[in-house]
């Protein structure tokens, strides 16, 4: 199997199920040890056993076939592992669990694995499962060692318990939202903290006493949520809560499926992008419309925009239609395109010598270009950051030279800022159009004119930095570090 391939993750049930394991020495005696833990109910084939598999085979705990592999052996099993250090036995035992659609696990050999056995957290009955597929045993193991380091050692009882009134809890909270906040308070409130000084009784009583409690229906309710501009690392820990605990998940265009990916599986999931040449304003109706809708049911909507919901989002409009119907809300910022672009392009929006202020920029206009102050944005010691500009290139650049902006200003194109596929194109206020033309420049991308642009072709870190007209962007003398 090709170390690339994706495995799919799956915990399987062993008891008494039929497992075969191929070798007797202590490769194959931890194996073994593991199998029995999970009940199943092992076979082990080897001409030789360490002391412990004798003594297991001795108590009738597993069955032993004293000699060497035949290909008969592997009928009737639901598992097989081969763990001896033969290549050539432990390749022959793949082959036969192939042949008769078996999983086989061959030990550190993982291009002939069907099937991984992984790094394992145990706190039962809560078990977490960490595997490389073979590539990298040994950072699958930091990996389980940083884990186990985080969980308690008590999560195992706290998870019996909620299983042991589970029934109960879902009588006593039908609402689907208060059960899931009274799970919440389970498992971060007294009943764990009791469970963590060794007082399970004083545990169950207090969960008891919860259960005793009035809990009316939960009201709807809307988060606007700033996605920020791509990358997952930059959503903000309340924006990942608030995924979290959505019932509903109205989302953009420009929303990531890695950013959706880390949402609740159950929540239901409508996109609500504008589409080029579609009519924005019937489309924002809509987005209203279905706040209204789910927020009316009782749900808990999160209003996932790309970005932050207040540059450019039209946050502002969907506040005030939540108001207007009376929904309770919340909002929580993201991290803009301009901020993350510049960022991960180098580029320091502002500096103490080049550039007092920063002006954010929609070069879609809701009426047209001619509404912005050009002479304004055409003045020194400032950075312009264009968002949705990439189809008024040149109109930007004959408005800014023709208002006082000198020619070789520096400029750098951000497309698909903090993805990575990002790609970072330096150039001047002249060139601009011609080069994004040259580099087919496309939508989501972010312009940033001014001296501090310049420092994209030193300071770059992320992604691609494309060709452009070195001569023409010249780094100010300032920004170049004294060596």
């Amino acid at each position: 199997m090709p170390a690339a391939m994706p495995l799919f993750p799956i915990f399987a049930d062993l008891r008494n199920r039929a497992v075969l394991v191929v070798g007797g020495g202590d490769v194959a005696e931890r194996k073994t040890l593991a199998l029995l833990d999970a009940g199943a109910a092992v076979t082990l084939g080897a001409p030789a056993l360490t002391p412990a598999l004798r003594a297991l085979r001795d108590q009738g705990r597993l069955r032993h076939i004293d000699g060497h592999f035949e290909p008969g052996w592997v009928a009737g099993n639901w598992l097989i592992i081969a763990a001896t250090d033969d290549v050539a036995l432990n390749a022959a035992v793949a082959a036969a669990g192939e042949q008769h659609h078996i999983f086989t696990n061959v030990v550190d050999d993982p291009q002939r694995c069907s099937f991984q056995v992984p790094s394992v957290i145990n706190r039962d009955p809560i078990q977490i499962a960490i595997s490389s597929g073979g590539t990298a045993p040994v950072l699958a193991r930091r990996i389980r060692e940083r884990l186990e380091s985080l969980l308690d050692h008590s999560l195992g009882q706290l998870a019996s318990l909620a299983a042991k009134r589970r029934i109960s809890i879902r009588a006593r909270l039908p609402d689907l939202r208060r059960r899931r906040q009274f799970y919440d308070w389970l498992l971060d409130g007294p009943v764990a903290a009791l469970l963590r000084q060794a007082r399970p009784q004083a545990a169950e009583q207090a969960l008891q006493q919860a259960l005793a409690q009035e809990y009316p229906p939960l009201p709807g309710s809307v988060t606007l949520v700033g996605a920020g501009p791509g990358d997952p690392g930059l959503l903000t820990l309340k924006a990942l809560r608030a995924l979290n605990e959505a019932d509903v998940i109205l989302y953009d265009r420009l929303v990531s499926d890695e950013i959706l990916s880390l949402a609740r599986r159950d929540a239901t999931r409508i996109s609500v992008g504008k589409r080029l040449g579609g009519n924005h304003d019937a489309t924002q109706e809509n987005i209203h419309a279905l706040m209204r809708e789910h927020a009316g049911a009782g749900r808990k909507v999160v209003r996932l925009k790309g970005g932050d919901a207040f540059i450019f989002g039209r946050g502002g409009e969907e506040i005030s239609a939540l108001r207007a119907d009376g929904i309770p809300y919340e909002i929580v910022p993201g991290i803009t395109a301009a901020l993350a672009c510049a960022a991960y392009s180098g580029i320091p929006l502002t500096h103490r010598d080049h550039a007092q202020s920063v002006r954010l920029i929609t070069a879609h206009c809701a009426k047209s270009e001619d509404t912005l102050d050009w002479r304004a944005l055409a003045a020194e010691h400032q950075t312009l950051a264009f968002y949705m500009g990439v189809g008024q290139l040149d109109t930007l650049s004959q408005q800014l030279q023709a208002h006082g902006r000198a020619a070789n200003t520096p400029c750098a194109l951000i497309e698909n800022g903090s993805l990575p596929g990002q790609r970072v194109l330096p150039t001047t206020l002249a060139r601009l159009a011609q080069d994004a033309q040259r580099h087919a420049i496309h939508a989501p991308a972010l312009l940033i004119i001014g001296e501090v642009a310049a420092l994209a072709t030193t300071h770059h870190w992320f992604g691609e930095l494309l060709d452009s007209t070195p001569k023409a962007i010249q780094t100010p003398a300032s920004l170049v570090p004294a060596t």
